[in-house]
């Protein structure tokens, strides 16, 4: 069998949504955000997608690479490689990541980052390849057909709780919330997000994000703290981003947005909810475990030094 790689065409996005789906399971994607995020990517985030194709033109594995245009730091990029698990030892992982690496040095990246699921296949691959482990971060799945969560509560005095939709006619508050609670952000790589128009683009207008479902409590008119949804289209529900500005932490409020989010998601017949934690954040892993969401997956982060 012959395995070659090429670039990402719109006409793959389903099947590469559906690789995706089948070797991770736990990460909310479609071929519309496939599409999507190849369409919008920033232009100095040389963002790329790759699919390696087998004989007859099947689509068996996928990666995506891209630079980190928004960090201070020095000039790295990031390759995430997902092979369908019926097709491994094919050459399709090898010969992803090193069309992934060429496209990043030649885009002048030192290094390369990548998540690798922790166990011992996947972990001895990036490693013969030059990649060492840095740190990790769990999957974390609740029934939310089955389960219970914790009560709606009142929210204290001063506090409203509202959906991210009430912010449609100008979410630049919610903007400011994300970038001051992105920067606090466990992570090896430093970001600055301070362009509005492309948050715009990226994250309010993304076809898996759900400002119905999103939650943000709100103090004298401004928001405090939220919890940010996504959705596949299917049953399947996630939060990918729960913070607090710096002001207003320490009372609850993240704790709050999230348990309102997670009541509506239950409530519009989403069975199933997923988030994930670096193993670092402490704080957001302890609510996570207050809400009773269980352990699905682990991956820990590899780098690459290029040159």
């Amino acid at each position: 069998m012959t395995v070659m790689v090429r670039d990402f065409r719109p006409s793959d996005a389903a099947a590469f949504a559906g690789v995706r789906q089948v070797a991770m399971p736990f990460m909310l994607t479609s071929a519309a955000s496939v599409a999507f995020d190849a369409a919008h990517a920033h232009p100095d985030a040389r963002y790329r997608l790759l699919v390696a194709v087998a004989d007859g033109g099947e689509v068996i594995g996928t990666a995506e690479a891209g630079i980190a245009y928004d960090s201070p730091g020095p000039r790295v990029g990031h390759a995430n490689v997902y092979v369908h698990p019926e097709r491994l030892r094919q050459g399709a992982g090898s010969l992803l990541v090193r069309a992934a690496e060429e496209h990043l040095a030649g885009a002048g990246a030192t290094a390369v980052y990548s998540w690798v699921l922790d166990d011992p296949a996947n972990r001895a691959f990036a490693e013969r390849r030059g990649y060492r482990p840095s740190r990790s971060a769990h999957f974390l799945r609740l029934d939310l057909a089955g389960g219970t969560l914790p009560p709606l509560r009142r929210p204290p005095a001063g506090v409203e709780l509202v959906p991210g939709s009430a912010f449609a006619d100008g979410p630049r508050p919610l903007f400011a919330l994300h970038a001051e609670t992105a920067a606090d952000e466990p992570g090896d790589v430093d970001t600055e997000c301070t362009d509005y128009e492309q948050w715009l683009t990226e994250t309010w207008n993304h076809p898996l994000f759900s400002p119905e479902l999103t939650a943000v409590a709100v103090v004298d008119g401004r928001p405090a703290a939220f919890s940010a949804a996504r959705t596949d289209g299917g049953t399947r529900y996630g939060t990918v981003m729960t913070g607090t500005a710096r002001a207003f932490r320490g009372r609850g409020l993240a704790k709050l947005a999230k348990n309102a989010s997670l009541h509506r998601a239950r409530a519009a017949g989403f069975t199933e909810a997923f988030t994930g934690n670096d193993t670092g954040n402490r704080p957001m892993l302890a609510i996570n475990t207050w809400f009773g969401y269980e352990m699905c997956a682990t991956e820990v982060r590899h780098v690459h030094t290029l040159g």
